[in-house]
């Protein structure tokens, strides 16, 4: 791979912007709305993508793809509602952020988090392609087991103080995860007799109905989203709010360097996601932070981290899927079935017979991002006004959209009820001062963290000691550890100052 062949192929790619921009736009729209994910998106555009040739069906494609992993962060700010599982973490500061009449420099947050951290990835892995192809090979069951565990010891943290809450919350979210049948002998667990709870509970309606109903039944008690000082904020945004919120992406650049990083490394990874990475990546900035205990009240490294995450994960979901023939996610197998329709043969012998389409898949994803720099940017300070809506209007909206998003993810009535029931368990969360995310969490990373331990006690034969047999994974325990202890240790010197004081 020359200079000159990267160069010729990012012309090509910006020759496309005609194809690019409307897909940027149109992910944008399916990434505000929950519950409607990109792989639904493609699929219904199938026909079209199977009749023009594999450049600008690619293209349109990857730039669809990154739109929507940047936008499910909007409503997750807004309102409270992620837009995907992705965004459930950049709930947790950026809508604090709004209730403090600072939703526009959230989003500008959110929106420079997300652009340059998945540029940045997508151009490392354009140049590292190789090296980074082998590391999916390493990462196996014994290694996401502690992977899964990174994310759930989030769980621990999240409800500040009330550590208690937080477990029963994170407990009942597993409970609730271990739903369907299991991965040995396929028996049904606390299914109740249904058969649309045999493949597990469904993701969009629990998603759906934790946020975004029970947001909307909670914003029913309020006039407002946020209080008069915030909506006084809100009336006198100006663009300068945007340059201050581009000022402080500035100051946190090595945050979004370091974090999509943390999104690349568990993209790679097939079957891990972006959910796994935004959590993961929130707990490690937490973890590394100077002043952990800002985190859930609205500090800027709280957007920053799970939007970088998440977008990291883009370029890295594709290294699998082009190198090994092993889709990353669903996204990408959308994407291999159009692909190989046009004849290409995924694996290595991609990158031999056919380069321009294996190296064009990246660049065409960094053209995506230079595009959305200058589309999404701009519109910071127009999309923070939706807290100036009374909420007599917009819970009905957000109860009636979310609840065909429900519908439309498997198209079973069931899943419409499932989600109402979710938005009271979510609506009693909130009245407890239970966290919903804690619940997310158990239900989000409880099946796939079952799912690794299982398959690695199948291979050694229920040997526990094959989770400490791996080089890699002893790291990974390793740095678990320190995960924990760190915390523990930062407390205990706190009260040591405080009594010397």
């Amino acid at each position: 791979m020359s200079w000159e062949f990267l160069l010729h192929q990012f012309g090509v790619q910006f020759g496309l912007w005609w194809v690019i921009l409307p897909a940027i736009l149109l992910g944008i729209v399916v990434g505000i709305l929950p519950g409607f994910s990109p792989q639904n998106t493609l699929i219904m555009l199938l026909p079209l993508t199977l009749s023009v040739p594999v450049e600008q069906a690619m293209a349109f494609m990857i730039a669809l793809y990154c739109a929507n992993h940047l936008a499910g962060g909007i409503p997750a700010i807004l309102v409270r509602i992620p837009g995907s599982g992705g965004a459930a973490a950049t709930t947790l500061d950026g809508y604090p952020m709004t209730q403090k009449g600072q939703a526009q420099q959230a989003l500008v947050l959110c929106f420079t988090a997300s652009v340059f951290g998945g540029l940045i990835t997508t151009l490392a892995t354009i140049a590292l392609l190789p090296w980074l192809s082998q590391i999916g090979l390493f990462l196996r069951s014994v290694e996401m087991v502690v992977v899964m565990l990174f994310g759930l010891t989030l769980i621990a943290v999240i409800a500040g103080k009330d550590t208690l809450k937080a477990l029963i919350a994170g407990f009942f979210g597993l409970l609730i995860g271990v739903i369907g049948t299991d991965h040995i002998y396929n028996t049904p667990r606390a299914t109740f007799g249904f058969l649309e709870l045999y493949d597990g509970v469904p993701l969009v309606p629990a998603l759906i109905g934790l946020f975004a109903i029970s947001e909307a039944l909670v914003m029913i008690e309020e006039k407002m989203i946020v209080d008069k000082e915030g909506r006084e904020r809100a009336l006198s945004a100006r663009w300068a709010d945007t340059v201050e919120g581009l000022r402080m992406s500035l100051q946190k650049w090595w945050h979004i360097v370091w974090t999509a990083f943390v999104g690349l490394l568990i993209g790679i990874t097939p079957g891990a996601g972006a959910s796994i990475a935004s959590f993961v990546a929130y707990q490690q900035s937490r973890l590394w932070s100077k002043t952990p205990e800002l985190y859930g009240k609205g500090i800027p490294e709280g957007v920053i981290a799970p939007e970088s995450a998440n977008n990291g994960v883009t370029s890295g979901t594709l290294v699998p899927t082009l190198a090994l023939g092993v889709p990353g996610g669903s996204t990408a197998a959308v994407m291999m079935i159009v692909l190989q329709y046009h004849g290409m043969v995924m694996g290595p012998r991609l990158f031999a017979t056919n380069p321009e389409v294996a190296y064009g898949v990246f660049v065409s994803m960094a053209v995506a991002y230079i595009f959305m720099i200058f589309t999404i940017l701009p519109l910071a300070r127009y999309m923070s006004r939706v807290v100036l809506i009374p909420t007599t209007y917009l819970a009905p909206v957000i109860i009636l959209v979310t609840i065909v998003a429900a519908f439309g993810e498997r198209q079973y009535l069931f899943d419409m009820g499932l989600a109402l029931v979710f938005g009271v368990i979510g609506y009693i969360a909130h009245k407890t001062n239970y966290h919903v995310t804690a619940i997310l969490i158990g239900v989000l990373l409880g099946p796939l963290f079952e799912q690794y331990l299982v398959r690695a006690l199948r291979i050694s034969q229920g040997d526990l000691t094959v989770l400490f047999s791996s080089t890699v994974g002893n790291v990974l325990w390793g740095l678990l550890v320190l995960s924990l202890v760190l915390p523990l240790w930062r407390s205990y010197a706190q009260r040591k100052n405080q009594t010397v004081a």
